[in-house]
């Protein structure tokens, strides 16, 4: 636990207060906190990497549901931040699969940039949800001053050209769009080839939802919204869009990881993902590779059956939009079927950090 987390109240738990504790697949759990162990180890809180060291050094890791249930409940130790609402918000999040070309083409004619030499980081990646409302990235100027970074606007309209940046085309500026929400992508090539990219820095100017932005001028009311009828709004008129998109001044960069087959999607710091156990979370609440166990009950579009979920995930990402106590992205998977299911998911839930002892 770093100086800003050890500064939150929380209320101490036991695992017995938790509802559903006893039922979860905990050695799904434990598999996506030890694959996160390795990257955690390098940059973690002090707690943190001491679990990590464990899991990395056990010659006989758990392998049935009991033994990793007694894994978590051995090493941490269940709390609640305290933060005065009874509970907040889980959204979803995935893995886009997206047409695209190595050359530009009249049909693919959008660039995905790669980051600028010149971009400078003003706080660390795993920090930049947490501040998301201040400037978290800038450029250096010919003087050597630091000065914010192009806008969305202005690096649409050409501030980047001529750099040698563009790793590769999409169709539409819509597809970028949501790619940089998402944070990375699968790219089909025309060559018949496929590409994983990831996230490699941003501009630094803060988020702004363009969801919000267009429930606020009226064109949509809350409860109409999603990820669909966003992406369907946007697409039937590309010049409208441009617009709209531009009230988010925030803009991502990418790298390529590699081909689809030989890599995984990957969260901050370089943390495998595992999809429906790996959560976006703030980290000025919740240490990234922290275990977090979540109660959403209205949330039944993930698994069979009705009552919601009751399920222990892994604090693998950051994100802009994610700031709060209880405020949570969990990651849904790749392609259209996790799309679908993180385009449904807004939903109350109650968070439950497992705090090493």
């Amino acid at each position: 636990m770093d100086e800003n987390q050890s500064l939150v109240e929380r209320e101490v738990m036991r695992f017995d207060d938790l509802p559903g504790w006893a039922d979860d697949d905990h050695l799904a759990a434990y598999q996506a906190f030890a694959a996160s162990a390795p990257a955690i180890l390098k940059s973690g809180p002090a707690g943190m990497v001491d679990v990590c060291r464990a899991v990395l050094d056990a010659s006989q890791p758990p392998s049935n549901r009991q033994a990793a249930r007694r894994f978590f409940e051995d090493r941490f130790t269940p709390t609640r931040v305290k933060h005065g609402e009874p509970s907040g918000l889980l959204t979803g999040y995935y893995e886009p699969q997206l047409n695209g070309s190595r050359e530009r083409t009249s049909a693919f004619s959008v660039p995905v940039l790669s980051r600028p030499q010149d971009l400078i980081n003003l706080v660390e990646e795993a920090q930049r949800g947490a501040l998301a409302e201040q400037m978290t990235h800038a450029r250096r100027g010919a003087d050597g001053q630091l000065m914010p970074f192009f806008t969305r606007r202005e690096i649409d309209e050409g501030a980047l050209e001529d750099r040698g940046l563009e790793l590769l085309f999409l169709a539409d500026p819509v597809e970028l769009f949501f790619m940089q929400v998402q944070g990375s992508g699968l790219i089909q090539l025309t060559d018949g080839s496929s590409l994983r990219l990831i996230y490699d820095g941003k501009n630094g100017h803060p988020y702004t939802s363009v969801g919000r932005y267009l429930i606020e001028s009226g064109v949509f009311c809350d409860s109409e919204m999603n990820l669909q009828a966003l992406l369907e709004w946007l697409k039937a008129d590309l010049e409208r869009a441009r617009d709209v998109l531009w009230c988010n001044e925030s803009y991502v960069f990418f790298r390529v990881l590699g081909a689809e087959n030989d890599t995984r999607p990957l969260g901050t710091n370089g943390i495998p993902l595992t999809p429906l156990r790996s959560l976006a979370v703030d980290t000025g609440f919740y240490a990234l590779g922290q275990p977090v166990y979540i109660i959403a009950p209205t949330l039944d579009h993930i698994r069979e059956g009705t009552g919601g979920i009751r399920r222990l995930m892994v604090a693998h990402d950051v994100g802009s939009a994610i700031k709060g106590a209880e405020r949570g992205d969990l990651f849904c998977g790749s392609g259209p079927l996790a799309g679908a299911k993180a385009g449904m998911t807004k939903h109350p839930v109650n968070f439950f950090g497992l705090v090493p002892k």
